[in-house]
C-alpha cells in the first residue's frame, strides 16, 4: 500500500503493512509460548497501547490487559533517566505470566526500570514484547524475547510514538525532520 508521509516526516521508516505482518508474527510466538495459560499483557502508556491493542486482537489464547503510565522523557527526545510510575497496574501479577509490551526500546532505562519493579510482585514470568528496539544504545543488557524491528538510532515517531503528544496516529513509523523538533539532538 502506497502511504503520503506527513510532511513532518523525513522517511517512513516502516510501513503500515510491514507493521501489520510482524505483529502476525510475534502473535503467532506469543500464541504458542503461553498456549492455554495465557498471559497478561502490561502495555506501557502511552506509547503502547496501538500496537498492544493490534497485538491483543492477533492473539488466539486468554488475556487481560492492563497498563502503566510512566513518565522519563516529558517533551524531550530522550529520557532524562529518572523513571517515574504515574499510574500502576490494576491486576494482581503474583504467580501470573506477564507480558510487558513496549512501542520502543531506547536508552533501557524505562524497561529496565519496570522489569525490576514488576519482578518484585512475583509472576509466574516476566518478558518484553517491543515493536521497536534500539539495540546496542542500552547501558545494561537484557533480553527482549519478543522483538519486531531492530532500528538504526534515529528518532522515530507515528504509530502510537510521539513527540509532544504529535505524530501518534500516524500509520506507519517515520523519521522525524530535525526541524519538526527544533534541532535539538534525539541522541
Amino acid at each position: 500500500m502506497s502511504q503520503r508521509a506527513h510532511p513532518d516526516i523525513e522517511k517512513v521508516l516502516i510501513s503500515e503493512d510491514e507493521i501489520k505482518s510482524k505483529i502476525v508474527e510475534l502473535a503467532a510466538e506469543i500464541t504458542e509460548d503461553y498456549g492455554d495459560a495465557g498471559v497478561l499483557l502490561v502495555g506501557v502508556l502511552k506509547g503502547a497501547f496501538v500496537f498492544m491493542a493490534d497485538l491483543a486482537r492477533s492473539l488466539s489464547i486468554p488475556i487481560d490487559f492492563d497498563f502503566m503510565a510512566v513518565s522519563s522523557y516529558g517533551t524531550a527526545t530522550k529520557s532524562s533517566g529518572v523513571v517515574r510510575i504515574l499510574k500502576d497496574l490494576d491486576y494482581e501479577v503474583t504467580g501470573r505470566h506477564v507480558l510487558l509490551v513496549e512501542d520502543i526500546i531506547d536508552s533501557g532505562l524505562t524497561i529496565s526500570y519496570l522489569l525490576r519493579y514488576l519482578k518484585a510482585r512475583r509472576p509466574a514470568s516476566l518478558e518484553i514484547c517491543s515493536l521497536l528496539w534500539k539495540q546496542g544504545q542500552q547501558p545494561v543488557p537484557f533480553e527482549v524475547k519478543y522483538t519486531g524491528f531492530v532500528i538504526p538510532s534515529v528518532f522515530v515517531v507515528g504509530y502510537g510514538l510521539d513527540f509532544a503528544e504529535r505524530y501518534r496516529n500516524l500509520p506507519y513509523i517515520g523519521v522525524l525532520r530535525l526541524e519538526a523538533y527544533g534541532g535539538e539532538s534525539p541522541h
